[in-house]
């Protein structure tokens, strides 16, 4: 569904969920990796002409290493030093 309108590619999303939960299979082929994240059940990665790797998508994301949390401190901006000084605009 790339390159079309949004809206279309919103009602092709609606179809294949629609489908799907009326439990047909589809089968979706895309390059558009958001779109198997929203849509399948089920996932096959294809590279070079062989799947490299199948199954949930949390079965996929187990492939990779846990994630790290990194602290990163905020610098104030020109409007958050404004506003500190000022106070916020009464609505």
């Amino acid at each position: 569904t790339t390159g079309i309108y949004p809206e279309a590619r919103i009602e092709v999303w609606h179809a294949v969920k629609e489908l799907a939960d009326n439990v047909t299979t589809v089968l979706l082929t895309t390059q558009y990796l958001e779109e198997a994240e929203h849509l399948a059940d089920r996932i096959a990665i294809l590279h070079g002409g062989v799947i490299i790797a199948n199954g949930t998508l949390a079965d996929l994301k187990e492939l990779l290493p846990a994630a790290t949390v990194e602290y990163v401190q905020k610098q104030p901006s020109l409007e958050d030093v404004f506003l500190a000084l000022v106070g916020t605009p009464k609505v």
